[in-house]
């Protein structure tokens, strides 16, 4: 193997050593047809050499595999096998391009999920046996467990559940990472117990996870570092979101609704979303503590400041510049997070018990708080619904945020009815824009709908909103939600018809 990292130091039992092997013969391990689980969470420890490999030998021999991974992944994985036509069916979360017009094509059969919920699926065999799980380590422990690198998300799960595992030891990740990880997996009903966190560093699992040298097929030598994206600029109208975020929570803790450090907060990926943290940097507010599903840059500005207690979350999905920064100051980082696998990260019954303060990202919302957080126009996929839903519904408070416009204008964020629908009215508590915040708490439809308006449309549309609110309530004699559909749906037609339905993604 010229020109392959050592990893002889990074497996605990050198007599396995057999095992080292190049991405070219790991990938000749899969077969036509395999349903094939795959690491990494948001483009962060993922595996790399073995699906390029993979995607190379699909460019010859012309077949499709199944992919599961946790959520998003990096180019190296997603983008290449879809090039290479080798994706026929993939679960549950995505964000590469490539990817995302093979399926708004109808060329890959997608199926978007629940996060916390895929796990159980799996071991329940909704989805028929995995043939192998590829997963990105930072070492092997003399028994064969693996030690994961930068994310966790379905993992532990996909180990215990395929017949074989390719281990993909990646050399751009320090061994300082082992000790971050908590692997905890429950059992499935009727055998389930209480997950027995009660504060958001809580630790109740292992460090590594098991797995076994007889269940190792390959272990492969990577060099090659994620790719995370760098995230936007915070602009003018991030910076004002997270001020009306911020003075709402002061708000909420005057009135005695939340104690002085709030309630753990959960930030979901993207641009805006790591604005409104990296905000609090500068807020009154201490001693925080996260519970979440990502840590991203915003975060670590946050422990940097002081701010922070704990932060649990399930990958750390930082910009290039953030994985820097985060590697070079690993030791002090670590001791304030833990890396949980998304079953837990993102489970409704911690998250509720808890009382998490969640925050997440909407392509828009209609004037009765319903949130699309996935579709443009209500047919073409963005990402998918992610981890919002899982946080949304069993959240202390769930707040969504967007820009009130998008496309130079050209389209409006708040629109009657939201063309498609991830989030319920029954689910968000606030709506954020640049405009203002909508506190929806205890209103009525009608309520809600006059101060979504005020608060969130952009002036550009507020007057075409309330005139639609006032000819509906007229049309339809004061009905409890009153729509008239065929002008509702007439704004996702109008900009289907002026060609302004390109895509518009809060997320990475």
């Amino acid at each position: 193997m010229n020109g392959a990292p050592d990893i002889t130091t990074r497996i605990g039992n050198k007599k396995h050593l057999k095992l080292v092997t190049t991405p070219e013969q790991a990938a000749a391990m899969i077969h036509p047809s395999d349903t094939v689980g795959m690491s990494g969470f948001t483009p962060t420890g993922y595996p790399k050499a073995v699906p390029l490999a993979l995607a190379k030998r699909i460019e010859k021999e012309h077949f499709k595999i199944q992919v599961f991974t946790g959520a998003s992944v990096g180019d190296e994985l997603d983008g290449a096998l879809v090039r290479a036509g080798g994706i026929s069916r993939r679960y549950p979360y995505q964000s590469n391009n490539d990817l995302r017009q093979q399926i708004n094509t109808g060329n890959i059969a997608y199926v978007d999920m629940h996060l916390s919920v895929m796990p159980q699926q799996l071991r329940s065999g909704f989805f028929g046996k995995m043939a192998f799980a590829i997963v990105e380590a930072a070492a092997l422990t003399p028994d064969g467990d693996i030690i994961p690198t930068t994310s966790l998300g379905a993992t532990p799960t996909m180990v215990s559940q395929a017949n074989k595992v390719i281990v993909e030891i990646n050399v751009t990740k320090p061994l300082e990472l082992a000790g971050m990880h908590d692997i905890y997996e429950p059992l499935n009903p009727p055998y389930r117990r209480p997950i027995p966190i009660a504060r958001a560093g809580d630790r109740i699992g292992l460090p590594y996870i098991k797995c076994g040298w007889d269940k190792i097929a390959a272990i492969v030598p990577c060099d090659i570092p994620d790719t995370g994206k760098a995230l936007g600029a915070i602009d003018d109208d991030a910076k004002a979101m997270s001020k009306h975020i911020i003075k709402f929570l002061q708000e909420e803790v005057r009135k005695g609704a939340l104690p002085y450090n709030l309630l753990p907060l959960q930030s979901g990926v993207g641009s805006v979303a790591n604005a409104v943290i990296t905000g609090l940097q500068h807020s009154v507010f201490t001693d925080l503590s996260v519970y979440t599903e990502v840590l991203q840059d915003g975060m670590l500005d946050l422990i940097d400041a002081g701010k922070i207690d704990k932060i649990s979350t399930t990958a750390i999905s930082t910009s290039p510049e953030g994985t820097k920064r985060f590697f070079a100051n690993l030791p002090a980082y670590k001791d304030k997070i833990v890396l949980r696998p998304q079953e837990i990260s993102n489970n409704p019954e911690v998250i509720r018990r808890l009382g998490v303060i969640s925050i997440n990202t909407a392509i828009e919302a209609d004037i009765y708080g319903n949130v699309n957080s996935s579709h443009v126009c209500g047919t073409k996929i963005m990402n998918g619904i992610g981890g919002a839903g899982d946080f949304a519904r069993a959240s202390y408070l769930s707040i969504f945020c967007t820009p009130s416009i998008a496309k130079k204008g050209a389209i409006s964020s708040i629109v009657p009815m939201c063309s498609h629908i991830d989030h319920t009215e029954h689910d968000v508590d606030v709506i954020c824009t640049e405009q203002g915040l909508a506190d929806l708490r205890g209103l009525s439809p009608i309520e809600r709908a006059r101060l979504i308006i005020r608060s969130c449309a952009n002036p550009k549309y507020r007057e075409q909103l309330t005139d639609y609110l006032n000819r509906s309530l007229e049309a339809t004699n004061l009905a409890h939600i009153p729509h008239i559909l065929k002008d509702a749906l007439s704004w996702h037609q109008r900009f289907i018809d002026t060609g302004t339905m390109e895509e518009k993604s809060p997320n990475i």
